[in-house]
């Protein structure tokens, strides 16, 4: 949930409370705040421009050469490749020495031979996702509204100076997910008021609602309650620039003046709503039933959805118009031509809904908020507001009256608790007093019998309902850092690691070593991610009763975790990722009642590996980087015969760039480089990732090294350069050399690789070095001379290799 500190401060005193404080104080009193983000930090010299005169450039199809007016005395020429650029529009300009995201420098520069004076930019370059660009503008640059005055900062315009806080809403905190609840929230942590905006209903008197449509449901315990109104003579346009930036800043696109009106009442009261075109809803009747099997209907996203009785669906009496509480259909969607607007707000069963969603992939924030719970009281003043808003922004007119299915009313829970029993369970000693103060803070009604409170909890607060409840909330705004603390008691026993506490432990002191940082991430995702990097596929590890769509199916693999720590990392421009983590893998086999956990090793590294320094250049981290940490690793432990095969197994993986590890005929994991459409899917650079059985290892771990003594004799070098087939793999090579090289060869070494032009085609040339000993007496040329001989023969006849 992402909220605006200049919205919220509108709806609750924040005087004297800076944005970090109120992070902080709000994580402290229970709900979580991830980030603060100020968008225009980072960003410099970024203005509005007027775009006086624009032509084409002479030596280029797509782009243009425009004269913009940024408030100095003579016009900026800049080259703008934009498709939408006009003259006589107000745009975004970066001046020369600017910096735009990413922290790039706009220099002044030349296109196609024509001088540029900074940049005209897309709100993308100012760091919008794309995801919440409007349409209009998404292939294009972003047009302000006409009164921007040229040479001003944009920020403002933007409402990029505004501070954007990120909460992290659990599940039973979905009060939260709406700026109303938090604003009730921050009230109760600072003890002030609330102040929220209404909007005086104004209706038609030449025409009611029964004239429009009527509304019935199947079974209220479904649908307790389902309103509609209708607005006339509506004219579908952009919604002014102040909604439109409130919206891009709370993370959803702007569409139009109808439907970013239903996404900012579902933002300031948490109430889902939906817009209908009322001239193609092909009926007078809406009824809100189950579908029938194999019923059909075309989504907003244009996809085909075939039906069963486990969705519910609002239908014009006949045919199935919405998926109730997730999309609306395509066919009575708000377009240009819309004149007449059906809106609808409704209270769904969270079960059916859930079901739903999770059935079509269709969650959303509709639906999440259905499923979490919605506040009850305010159902009839979220619509008002909206038909209200939307007559306002269209210049429309609300029908007078409201098709209704059943007017639900839900009474205050009454809870009753002593303050023994507070003190108590917080180990506190308040006074009646205070626990009056705390509970009028949060907005209960409550009364005094003895020591007794006797609190009406308002519907907006559904989460409480037990004593317990009551004592966590007086906590919480008391302050958890206020609560008595004391010791543990308790006796310690000996005792000592396992073979395997022993190895783990080894483990994690060499990739700290190597630079590596662990990594812990949840063992729950989505039931996509939750098979990707896995050979084996088995059954899913799926909860009943998950949080949340991304937190529902149990992993089979660790890279997907630790690939979205990646992602994160990288976004926050950190040009050095390397993480790995130990946890358990969740498979279910055919005929066991609980899943099976195997411990895992996995690995990622991405981004520069060395940086540059005034000797040597910088180095990007390559499979060669991986491997050595890996290879380093086992050598530690002391596993032997480690060997490195291709593999093209993993779809997810790159299949030039990735090998299966073996120990002897033991395949214990995999190494390589994450796919390149998967790493875009994933929004990450180039990342190299690997992964170990790790209970495989710790058994192949030997419990105790073994020594050898330091060979007395000399030992003898002899280095071999070869050409082979470019198909040919190193390891073959090896295969052929350890097999001719008799007993004294002790080391293999790779020290040169070349392919090119002058080899011929698919040709390669390899230089090894090899080392010969022996710890019982001194070799002589001759000896090795003819093992390299014998090495030679071999090459050439088994795998055609010319030794040169």
């Amino acid at each position: 949930m992402l909220v605006s500190y200049k919205w919220l401060k509108k709806l609750v005193d924040l005087e004297n409370i800076t944005p970090d404080e109120l992070a902080d104080k709000m994580s402290r009193s229970g709900i979580e705040v991830e980030d603060v983000v100020i968008p225009e930090e980072g960003l410099k010299k970024i203005v509005v421009g007027d775009v006086k005169e624009c032509v084409p450039h002479p030596d280029s199809d797509h782009l243009s050469i425009t004269q913009v007016d940024v408030g100095e005395e003579e016009l900026y020429q800049i080259v703008c490749g934009a498709p939408n650029i006009q003259a006589g529009k107000k745009v975004i300009v970066a001046l020369p020495n600017s910096r735009i995201t990413g922290n790039v420098k706009i220099k002044k520069g030349k296109m196609r031979g024509e001088v540029s004076l900074g940049m005209i930019c897309s709100l993308e370059e100012l760091g919008y996702s794309n995801s919440v660009v409007p349409k209009e503008y998404a292939d294009g640059i972003y047009f302000l509204p006409e009164e921007a005055i040229p040479g001003e900062l944009v920020f403002s315009y933007l409402e990029m100076d505004d501070a954007i806080i990120e909460l992290s809403i659990t599940p039973n905190r979905a009060d939260a997910l709406s700026l109303r609840g938090v604003a009730h929230e921050v009230a109760a942590i600072y003890d002030r008021k609330t102040n929220f905006p209404t909007k005086e209903l104004v209706e038609a008197t030449d025409d009611s609602i029964n004239d429009y449509v009527s509304v019935s449901v199947a079974d209220e315990k479904e649908v307790p309650t389902y309103r509609m109104r209708v607005i006339k003579d509506v004219t579908i346009q952009e919604s002014p620039m102040w909604l439109q930036t409130l919206l891009m800043n709370e993370g959803i696109r702007p569409i139009n003046n109808v439907v970013d009106v239903t996404n900012y009442v579902l933002l300031l009261f948490g109430q889902p709503q939906h817009a209908f075109d009322y001239d193609k809803l092909g009926s007078k009747e809406i009824k809100v039933r189950r579908a029938t099997n194999e019923e059909k209907l075309v989504t907003l996203d244009e996809v085909e959805r075939e039906l069963s009785t486990e969705n519910l669906v609002i239908t014009n009496g006949s045919t199935p118009i919405a998926l109730a509480g997730v999309m609306g259909g395509f066919d009575s969607e708000i377009t240009e031509t819309t004149t007449t607007v059906a809106l609808e707000t409704a209270l769904f069963d969270p079960t059916l809904t859930r079901r739903t969603a999770r059935n079509f992939g269709l969650a959303s924030e509709s639906s999440k908020r259905f499923e979490r719970g919605i506040n009850t009281a305010t159902v009839e003043e979220a619509s008002n507001f909206a038909a209200q808003m939307i007559a306002e922004l269209s210049g429309g007119i609300v029908v007078k009256g409201e098709a209704i299915s059943s007017d639900y009313q839900k009474e205050d829970v009454i809870v009753s608790i002593t303050l023994n029993k507070i003190n108590r369970s917080l180990g506190t000693d308040l006074s009646l007093e205070e626990v009056s103060t705390i509970f009028n803070s949060l907005g209960f009604e409550h009364t005094k019998e003895n020591e007794t409170f006797v609190v009406s909890i308002p519907p907006r607060r559904w989460d409480i309902s037990i004593e317990a409840d009551l004592v966590e909330e007086v906590a919480r705004i008391y302050g958890y850092d206020n609560l008595p603390s004391t010791l543990p008691k308790g006796s310690s026993v000996a005792g000592k690691l396992s073979k395997n506490q022993r190895i783990i432990r080894q483990i994690r002191r060499s990739l700290e070593g190597k630079g590596l940082n662990e990594a812990i991430s949840y063992m729950l995702m989505t039931p996509e991610l939750a098979t990707k990097f896995v050979l084996d596929k088995q059954d899913v590890v799926a909860l009943d009763l998950p949080m949340s769509e991304e937190r529902s199916t149990a992993r089979q693999s660790l890279v997907p975790g630790l690939l979205k720590n990646v992602a994160y990392n990288q976004a926050r421009k950190q040009s050095r990722v390397a993480f790995y983590e130990v946890g358990n893998i969740f498979e279910s086999f055919e005929g066991q009642s609980l899943p099976t956990e195997t411990n895992h090793l996995a690995m990622a590294v991405s981004g520069v590996w060395n940086a540059k320094t005034w000797d040597s250049p910088a180095k990007n981290v390559d499979f060669y980087t991986l491997k050595g940490i890996v290879e380093n690793l086992f050598n530690i432990l002391g596993l032997e015969d480690v060997l490195f095969v291709p593999s093209k197994a993993y779809a997810e993986m790159h299949p030039g760039r990735t090998a299966q590890v073996k120990v002897g005929e033991t395949v214990i994991g995999f190494i390589g480089q994450v796919h390149p459409q998967f790493a875009k899917e994933m929004e990450i650079q180039e990342t190299y990732v690997c992964e170990f059985d790790l209970e495989a290892i710790c058994d192949l771990t030997k419990e105790e090294p073994t020594y050898k003594e330091v060979g007395k004799y000399p030992s003898i070098k002899r280095d071999i350069a070869l050409l082979s087939d470019a198909a040919i793999s190193s390891q073959e090579i090896v295969d052929v050399i350890q097999d001719k090289g008799g007993k004294h060869l002790v080391d293999i070494h790779l020290f040169d690789v070349f392919q090119g032009e002058k080899l011929g085609h698919n040709k390669k040339s390899l230089a090894y070095s090899l080392t010969f000993r022996n710890d019982e007496a001194t070799l002589v040329d001759e000896d090795v001379t003819s093992v390299v001989e014998k090495i030679s023969a071999a090459l050439a006849e088994e795998l055609n290799i010319e030794v040169r």
